[in-house]
């Protein structure tokens, strides 16, 4: 048998966010398998009870003993969230760049592992060699710290995993994207670029941070009240930009929000954000002249805990806003938040407090490639096939168009669980399917979408709760039934209803006997049924019904 090279995608293909992916080298009875990221997705209302969704890691669980580690290509939680997660069923390896690093052991720390002795901090732009892949770290930037692109040369030949990444020219802080190295990469030979899409509708580029940070000074030195920024916690430049500005306009700067405190303190520790004013404590903020303060505070999202949410609905202990004061949404919105943070700047509005986001100035700029950039990296790495990724199918056909346009002489759309041979022959091609699906983080236990759990949750939001408790004598008699219910709509008849059940509950326990478990199987489905029915008929919910048979 010969050598191939595979790639995998188990989540992120077909979708934005919880990106994990999977490439092999060798036979096919002898493949050594890396895992190039491991992110999550958050849940919508639709699933109560649940935040994070990742992918099910079941495929690459039962090839534990072939995997060599796990490569991290930065610190967004829909790269990294399920490490944490997914890593004890695999224990091995994990390779990142120091700031992805300090990340990842608070993460595990949180969780009381300790993952010294599998963490390996890369130094940026250096090497990894992991069996037969030789995995190059290629410096780019994105709207955080350290993105990576990787460049993984086996002996069949070179694929190009670009992660997260736009071309910006003044990224303010960490390094500019590193054209020579990727370049270099396209002279030796590239067959595939697995590339990120979700931006591949936009005309023109992603735009610079430094141009963010120009546009939001002149529109705080206009502001005579408070000024609120909200944005993305893990955009360090965004937050540098932040304090450059409460410097120039002579204000205090105060961090809201633990998630923004945790990757301040991350940044200073991996060497970043050096020669800035200190930031101040919430209880002192409290102290200062209204035109003299400056937030930064997590929540863009309308995030029912976040910072934000809090602050405007008037329940954060120590930030309150007032009339005239500015709100600044200094982010965009994720497809699917729409209604809560809407919700959100409505209120804002209401309150008489002022409102700027990017539909009305320039305060903030994508972290993901448009067209342009997009042009620019085909240019540089000139590869033989793009296989987009990182986008829903849409963002994903279109790109594979997009490429076809550029003249990229291959491109091969795929979505989750598509097992991909890339090395050898002529094109990559789809030659198989790997079971691939989602798990939701219910508590701290992941279960499928399926699950019971969810099911009876979910039949719980929608009809309510209804609970009967028959209460049996020695002698075989039945007392009257306790009734209870939660999430059923009540009216002026409700005692009504409960009257109702409470005689055919009776009526039910006279045709049958408890001598038997069967018998007492029968009778509890029995009134399961003509209760729920009852409440359907009075009510229009049929609610999630528990039936207890209590001895005395």
């Amino acid at each position: 048998m010969k050598d191939e090279l595979i790639f995998c995608p188990l989540g992120g293909s077909g979708e934005i966010g919880g990106n994990m992916n999977l490439y092999a080298y060798g036979t096919e009875e002898n493949q050594k398998w890396i895992i190039v990221d491991m992110g999550v997705s958050f849940a919508d209302d639709s699933i109560p009870g649940v935040d994070i969704i990742f992918p099910d890691p079941g495929f690459i669980i039962d090839k534990k003993e072939d995997l060599l580690g796990i490569i991290l290509t930065h610190a967004h939680e829909d790269h990294i969230g399920a490490v944490v997660h997914i890593w004890p069923n695999l224990k091995c390896k994990i390779f990142a760049t120091p700031f992805t690093s300090v990340l990842i052991q608070e993460k595990f720390k949180e969780k009381k592992i300790d993952i010294s002795k599998y963490l390996n901090v890369v130094p940026l732009n250096t090497k990894v060699k992991l069996g037969k892949f030789d995995i190059d770290f290629v410096s780019l930037t994105h709207s955080i710290l350290e993105p990576n692109g990787l460049s993984i040369t086996t002996p069949l030949g070179t694929i190009l995993h670009t992660g997260d990444w736009k071309i910006d020219p003044n990224p303010l802080i960490g390094r500019n994207i590193d054209e020579k190295k990727l370049r270099e990469i396209g002279t030796k030979g590239v067959s595939a670029m697995i590339c990120d899409s979700t931006n591949v509708f936009d005309q023109g580029r992603a735009g610079s941070e430094a141009d963010v940070r120009e546009n939001l000074l002149k529109i705080m030195e206009t502001k005579m009240n408070r000024i609120l920024v909200t944005s993305f916690a893990s955009n360090v430049a965004r937050m540098e930009s932040i304090f450059y500005c409460a410097k120039k306009t002579g204000r205090s700067l105060c961090l809201v929000g633990r998630s923004m405190q945790r990757i301040y303190k991350a940044a200073k520790k991996c060497g970043y954000l050096g020669n800035l004013i200190e930031p101040i404590d919430l209880k002192d903020a409290k102290n200062i002249a209204k035109n003299k303060i400056l937030y930064l505070a997590t929540g863009s999202q309308g995030e029912p805990m976040g910072a934000m949410n809090r602050i405007i609905n008037g329940i954060h202990p120590e930030v309150f806003l007032e009339p005239k004061d500015c709100v600044i949404f200094s982010s965009k919105i994720i497809p699917g938040n729409e209604k809560k943070l809407y919700h959100l700047q409505n209120l804002i509005v209401r309150n008489d407090v002022e409102i700027i986001t990017e539909e009305n100035a320039f305060v903030h700029v994508s972290g993901h490639p448009n067209r342009e950039d997009l042009k620019d990296m085909y240019n540089w790495v000139k590869p033989n096939c793009i296989i987009p990724v990182h986008g829903e199918h849409r963002h994903m056909k279109e790109h594979v168009t997009f490429a076809k346009e550029m003249q990229i002489p291959k491109t091969l759309l795929i979505e989750n669980g598509d097992i991909i041979r890339i090395l050898p022959g002529k094109e990559p091609k789809i030659i198989d399917k790997a079971p691939s699906g989602k798990l939701y983080l219910d508590g701290n236990l992941g279960v499928e979408a399926d699950s019971q759990s969810i099911k009876d949750r979910k039949s719980l939001s929608i009809n309510g709760y209804l609970e009967i408790t028959l209460i049996v004598s020695n002698n075989g008699k039945i007392k009257k039934p306790i009734i209870s219910f939660k999430g059923i709509p009540e009216s002026d008849e409700i005692e009504n209803f409960i009257f109702d059940m409470e005689d055919e509950i009776l009526n039910i326990c006279r045709t049958f006997s408890l001598d038997t478990k069967k018998q007492e199987k029968n009778l509890v489905e029995t009134i399961k049924q003509n209760c729920r029915k009852i409440v359907r008929e009075k009510t229009g919910k049929k609610p999630f019904t528990n039936i207890n048979i209590a001895r005395i």
